[in-house]
């Protein structure tokens, strides 16, 4: 099987198209690479719907955890502790045994029985534990950033008229992202790192197709060289750290368009004709 095959028949595996059966011998580079890059689509997924509806809830968050009401921070700040204070992987292994004991024939809800079979599945509990996990540590990133707003900033806006939800999304929300964007980059990187952790969790792959990791255990496990395979699996996460560098880069110059340091001026030809 030559190198172009091997991708089309591996490269959309873990998500169940393509040939069944994994390479049994003569394990190739080119089979490393496409398996382990297949796997990859699984910790783009986790990573990617996890960083947006984490960043939404940390936004409420964090608004709430600097709210003068104790019914309201209370709530805010005991969250953000928990899931900042222990492991991530204590997370996953309690999680699932949470998971595991609700009744394997659903919940009747009014009559309807909601099925809970589905939340056991990686592809949904660990989807779960990483966007409750990256939703805590990013409220604590946007609240330190919601309290380092200039107070000239607000005054100034109070001085215009601005009050309630005008307040917030031309003033507040605005500056607390911009303040936020470079440590809640460094996050971002950190929970597309944490989807490995899913290889060792309790939570089974989809119809036993897993994620980078599982690939790559695969077939160190095969050629008795994790030399190979680890190191590859290194490079796809490098790869997707530069691109989530660049993106979060962009959008952070867009967040500080207004700044003179990140205003680009023409250059114009200006000749001296007369001295």
């Amino acid at each position: 099987m030559t190198c172009w095959e091997t991708i089309g028949a591996y490269a959309f595996r873990s998500l169940g198209y393509g040939e069944r059966l994994l390479p049994r011998t003569d394990f190739t580079l080119c089979q490393q690479f496409t398996l382990i890059g297949s796997g990859m689509i699984w910790n783009v997924y986790f990573g990617v719907v996890a960083l947006a509806f984490g960043f939404l809830l940390a936004n409420a968050i964090a608004f709430a955890k600097a709210s003068h009401s104790p019914l309201v921070r209370k709530p805010a700040e005991w969250f953000i502790f928990l899931f900042r204070g222990s492991p991530l992987f204590i997370q996953f292994f309690l999680a699932y045994e949470a998971l595991q004991m609700l009744p394997r024939a659903g919940i009747d809800v009014f009559g309807i029985t909601v099925q809970t079979a589905w939340t056991t599945k990686a592809w949904a509990g660990a989807l779960f534990v990483l966007f409750l996990n990256t939703a805590a540590y990013s409220a604590e990133i946007f609240h330190g950033a919601l309290r380092s707003i200039p107070k000239g900033d607000l005054e100034a806006a109070d001085a215009y008229g601005l009050s309630g939800f005008a307040k917030f999304r031309r003033i507040q929300w605005p500056t607390m992202l911009r303040l936020a964007w470079p440590a809640y980059t460094n996050e971002a990187i950190f929970l597309f790192h944490s989807t490995t952790l899913v290889f060792f969790s309790g939570f089974p792959a989809f119809q036993q197709r897993g994620d980078a990791l599982y690939y790559a255990s695969y077939f160190a496990d095969k050629t008795f060289n994790p030399f190979v395979s680890y190191p590859i699996v290194a490079g796809y996460f490098i790869l997707l750290t530069l691109l989530l560098i660049w993106l979060f880069s962009a959008i952070n110059t867009r967040l500080n368009r207004h700044l003179p340091s990140n205003m680009g001026g023409k250059i114009r030809l200006r000749p001296q004709v007369i001295r």
